[in-house]
């Protein structure tokens, strides 16, 4: 069973999602489904295929979830070694090319996203990146074609 890398943050955003989903939004969708039933002929019934399509996506989001969450490793970002880039750490890289800097925590695949800062540790960039130090330079292949950095600074991370 393959782990999941995550900050605290990241697995309590995941079991407050699973928590909605099964305290919230599955008992409207059951309510729906009556609703729709009491309004008879169901070959016809959109509501209620609407309702039943509904309960299908959110009984499978739930299942992703558990599985998800099974397979956790937590990993307090708060607290990791900041001497190389690592899972967690705040990466400030200078793009050789364009001589801009950009800043990204190296996150899981659950919590990656670019327009929040942050990216995924098993991307390209974030392959690269992981083990590197302080002055290294990064190579790597991106949909935009090979891209060359520096990494000028890690920090530790203010999220857990």
């Amino acid at each position: 069973m393959e782990r999941i890398p995550m900050s605290l943050t990241g697995n309590q955003q995941l079991r407050d999602e699973l928590e909605r989903l099964e305290r919230m939004e599955r008992p409207e969708i059951v309510k729906a489904i009556e609703v729709a039933r009491a309004h008879g002929d169901l070959s016809e019934n959109a509501e209620y295929h609407a309702a039943k399509e509904r309960q299908s996506l959110v009984e499978g989001r739930i299942l992703e979830l558990k599985d998800k969450i099974s397979r956790v490793e937590l990993i307090d970002c708060s607290k990791v070694s900041t001497n190389r880039a690592v899972f967690g750490t705040v990466v400030t890289l200078m793009d050789l090319i364009t001589e801009t800097e950009a800043t990204y925590q190296l996150l899981g695949p659950e919590e990656a996203d670019v327009k929040k800062g942050s990216i995924s540790v098993f991307s390209p960039l974030g392959r690269a990146l992981l083990g590197k130090e302080v002055g290294d330079e990064v190579k790597t292949k991106t949909p935009g074609g090979m891209r060359e950095f520096e990494i000028i600074a890690i920090e530790a991370s203010t999220i857990r």
